[in-house]
Parts: structure tokens; sequence; C-alpha cells
């Protein structure tokens, strides 16, 4: 199919379709748990870098330079949507990390964030995972939103790229939340049906993200702003500490360094 023919499709059904691909890689990492019943601590802190370098260059390359450049062709001040949506996003996120209860990799419950509740160990991992995952459908959705204004092949490359890029980066994720709970007691079936649960909000956000583009079309670039703003308060606040944890940096720092260059290359090369 060429992209003229792909491009003729609503931008929502092609962020739709989009995201549940990015879900369904989060389901192949989960799947990983069939195989194994640990991950290496080394493994895992490099495919943690390697998702948060695949996320800071999507939030420049996919997001706020396209941002910038829509500001400047609609005669604004290029610097004021990258600026109030990007911290806005973080924002955004800080709220809901406040709120939402989760437990990152590795901790004891004791160390769980949000409201406090009294729920199982299991729940909080699943749900600090599916944080990660809003601003990641947010951004693929809001993405192909951008078509309806500027249905050309490169902007739908583009978008196209940042969600290879994000399906990349879930694969690690998706077994970073299968095999623990696999460690924790669960059957392989069940820490796999909750492993690839956690990234269905993907399509939830995507869909929301495309539509909210096209009914207020000045949003949008507040809204990729807003995207990769989101996108840097997990990779800060989640993904770098839990990579680095073990002492083991160099691997975490080599694997961000491979995730940046790969979204980089599959950004420039194909849009």
């Amino acid at each position: 199919m060429s992209a003229d023919e792909i491009l003729q499709y609503n931008p929502v059904l092609l962020a739709l379709l989009a995201t549940l691909f990015t879900w369904g890689v989060t389901a192949l990492g989960a799947a990983m748990v069939f195989f194994f019943k640990s991950i290496n601590r080394k493994i895992l802190n490099s495919m943690l870098g390697f998702a948060a370098g695949v996320m800071i260059a999507a939030s420049f390359w996919s997001l706020l330079n396209p941002a910038i450049q829509m500001a400047e062709e609609n005669g604004d001040k290029p610097w004021l949507p990258a600026l109030v949506g990007f911290l806005s996003g973080g924002a955004f996120l800080l709220l809901v990390d406040k709120i939402l209860p989760h437990l990152h990799l590795g901790l004891p419950k004791s160390k769980a964030e949000g409201i406090k509740t009294s729920w199982q160990r299991s729940v909080l991992l699943i749900l600090a995972i599916t944080l990660h995952n809003i601003p990641e459908g947010l951004a693929v959705g809001v993405a192909f939103g951008a078509l309806a204004n500027n249905p050309d092949a490169g902007m739908l490359a583009g978008a196209i790229a940042l969600a290879i890029g994000i399906g990349l980066q879930n694969f690690p994720e998706g077994a970073a939340v299968s095999i623990p709970l696999r460690r924790e007691g669960f059957s392989r079936l069940k820490a796999f049906n909750y492993g690839q649960l956690s990234g269905i909000v993907e399509p939830i956000a995507g869909v929301l993200g495309a539509y909210l583009v096209l009914t207020v079309e000045p949003l949008l670039p507040y809204a990729l702003s807003f995207a990769a703003g989101a996108m840097i308060f997990v990779v800060v606040e989640e993904l770098i500490p839990e990579s680095q944890r073990d002492q083991e940096s160099d691997l975490s720092t080599i694997g961000a360094m491979i995730g940046f260059a790969t979204m980089m290359l599959l950004d420039v090369a194909l849009g």
C-alpha cells in the first residue's frame, strides 16, 4: 500500500492501528515469561536503558522539533508551544505520579508511590509500567492526528517511525512486567496476561490524542510538545533510575545510546 493510499484513511483509525501495534509488541515482550522465570539484571538494565534512549530521541525528533516547525509555519512564536506544552506534559505526569498508586521494579512494597492503598505488590508493579505507556500512546496518537493538517508522505513516515520506535522499547517493558510477576508466584499465563494488559492504555491514549488534535486544530504544536514533556518525565523519573540499579550503569548507558541512535535513525531515514 502506497503512502497516498494510507493517507486516505481517517487519522484516528491510523492512530488506533499504530497503537494496537505497540500494544502487540508489549504482549510479545510479556510472552518471554513462557521461556524465562527470571531475567538477568545486566540484560534488564540494558533493555531499560535502550527504552530510555528511544523515548528521549522520539521526544525531540518526532515531537518537539515538528511542534516548533508548525508554530513557525503558523506565524506563532516558535518557542511558545514547545515550552508550554513540554512543561505541561511533565506537570501532568507529576500529578498522575503523585496520585496513582504504583511500585517501581526491584523496590519493596513499602516504597510504593502515589495514594496509599492495600493493593498487592503485583498490581502496583503493573500500574508502574502502565504509567509509562500513557505518554507513549499519546505521542503516537498525536503524531498520526497531525496528518489531518499536514497529509504528506514525510509526516506519515515520521509517525510510522515513532510507532516503530515506541514498539521496540515496549518489548523490554512487557518482559519487565511479566517476568517479575512470575517470580511473585503467578502462573506463566496469568503473568503474561497482566504484562500485556499494562499496554492497553496505549490504544486508548492514542485514539484520544488523535481525536483531540482533529477537534482542536490549533492545539497540535502544544499536543506534540505535551507528549514530549510527559515522555521525558517518565525517562528521568523512572526509566533511568531503574536502569542503573545494582551498579550496572555502564550497560544501561550503552543501551540508552543505542536506543537514541536507533530512534534517530528511524526518524531521519523514514521521515
